[in-house]
């Protein structure tokens, strides 16, 4: 596909990108390069599926880069994955090509002379998550699921038990609503074993917990933190559908945890990609997951038993259910309780350095090289040719702090300066806290939501066993305390309007 590299070589390859847009459409649209020259992107040739991976090249006609009219380039591609019809090892092919192309050096980013489609580059991104597969069952699993804390906990350990569930996540795409229509068959299969009104108590406590979890931290595991997270998110849920239901936040009627738990705007987990790279609609309470050389599974599965209980008094509960469970907090916080947010996962901002620039897709040359930059950071310097100089911005995130390199891998390379839009930083404070808590050098800055100031922060105490992060250790009672002015982890907002 690329012209091949030589003695030239000094950049960076073109690194594996994957086609998403948050809650968009399911497929994105490309293009017949003699007939996007022609007509511009007003007749798709095909279309790619979201969650697809591939290799993106500049198309070079006549010497100049292929863009629409203001220079957002439209790129050949390679498809590495295809999302659409990802086979089972697609993890390993993806991990492959991005440890492939890491090291790789190049002269440019050109293509070769076999691509004839291209696509936005401004849908492209460097996420590099492998997509996620439930693998095989290893024995014949138990129709009623292991022994659970209550009816409802068996009722959902015997859905993830069931044939249904394992249909979920067989391909990439339509997760959720496999999900969905999984759980419909099984209430349909089950309603002589069960009540109807079990059946979907037992399927709106399994929604909410998978939000709990993968809405939190898992890298929290099962220390008492993550699991006051994972009760405070599922608080959250139940006041959305018993105390102000609004078809905004997903609710259709009172008592409608489900809808409420898997509105995408709300809970990003059940936005199509990240249901291809998460366990968000695994069965990860399969019998025969417990054991496996995958701990994960195991840790999913005492993360949800650390919380079972609590959630489903949480949504099916009353005051004193809730009081229990969050000793000291005046009900009607508890009841207002709708909205959170966890700073660290806020905008990244950076009001320390000057000249740092979001580049969603923009071409840079140097004379007749050209490379492509897709969705990511930059530095800029001097100004040349309609144009700046720049180098890479590289941010990583540390538990306390944005650790940050300004790399020169583009030397003599000017980025096209119509893509460089101006940038105003608003509601950008340290750490993502509105308070004044921080004291000495601040490790991240994060903007803030639009909406926190119209509600009251609060602090939620939660007495739960702690069994570490790996969920390995020894079950211990730990009283913590989530939320409050200055927790720079996560933030809870109550009387949100």
């Amino acid at each position: 596909m690329f012209l091949p590299s030589n003695i030239r070589a000094q950049v960076p390859a073109a690194p594996v990108l994957t086609l998403y847009e948050f809650n968009g459409p399911l497929e994105t649209p490309y293009y017949n390069i003699d007939s996007f020259r022609r007509r511009g992107a007003s007749a798709p040739t095909g279309y790619l599926t979201m969650g697809s991976s591939v290799v993106p090249c500049v198309v070079v006609k006549d010497n100049q880069p292929l863009t629409d009219k203001n220079g957002v380039p439209f790129v050949g591609f390679e498809i590495i994955v295809d999302a659409g019809n990802a086979p089972p090892d697609s993890a390993n092919i993806l991990r492959k090509a991005l440890q492939e192309r890491q090291s790789m050096k190049v002269a440019n980013h050109h293509c070769g002379g076999g691509v004839t489609n291209v696509i936005d580059l401004r849908k492209l991104y460097p996420l590099q998550e492998a997509p996620f597969f439930d693998p095989p069952t290893a024995q014949a699993v138990s129709k009623n699921g292991q022994a659970g804390q209550s009816n409802l906990d068996r009722i959902v350990r015997a859905f993830h038990n069931s044939l249904t569930c394992g249909t979920v996540n067989q391909s990439l795409t339509k997760r959720r609503a496999a999900l969905e229509k999984a759980w419909e068959q099984f209430i349909r299969d089950n309603k002589e074993r069960f009540s109807a009104d079990e059946l979907e108590k037992a399927r709106h406590l399994d929604y909410t917990l998978r939000t709990a979890m993968f809405e939190g931290h898992l890298d929290r595991g099962c220390n008492a933190y993550g699991g006051c997270e994972r009760n405070i998110i599922a608080l959250t849920i139940r006041n959305r559908a018993k105390e102000h239901c609004s078809k905004r936040q997903g609710c259709l009627e009172r008592g409608d945890f489900k809808g409420v738990a898997t509105k995408i705007s709300q809970y990003n987990i059940w936005d199509e990609y990240l249901t291809q790279i998460t366990g968000t609609t695994s069965c990860f309470l399969r019998n025969d997951l417990v054991n496996t050389a995958d701990n994960g599974y195991m840790r999913l599965q005492r993360m949800y038993e650390q919380n079972v209980a609590d959630v489903e008094s949480i949504l099916f509960g009353g005051d004193a259910d809730l009081q229990r469970i969050f000793p000291g907090a005046s009900m009607k916080d508890l009841k207002m309780l709708g909205h959170y947010y966890h700073p660290p996962a806020m905008g990244k901002c950076f009001p320390q350095y000057d000249g740092v620039k979001y580049v969603t897709g923009a071409i840079a040359r140097k004379k007749d090289e050209y490379i492509l930059i897709a969705n990511r950071r930059i530095h800029i310097g001097g100004r040349a040719d309609n144009g700046y100089f720049f180098r890479d911005f590289v941010v990583r995130f540390t538990g306390e702090k944005d650790e940050i390199q300004i790399v020169d891998n583009y030397p003599g390379f000017v980025v096209d300066g119509r893509r460089l839009n101006a940038q105003r930083m608003t509601r950008c404070v340290p750490y993502g806290v509105p308070g004044a808590c921080s004291g000495g050098e601040v490790g991240r800055y994060r903007r803030l939501p639009p909406w926190h100031r119209s509600g009251k922060s609060i602090g939620l105490t939660c007495g739960i066993n702690d069994r570490g992060e790996s969920c390995r250790n020894g079950a211990g009672w730990q009283s913590v305390t989530v939320g409050g002015p200055c927790d720079t982890e996560m933030q809870l907002i109550t009387g949100v309007k």
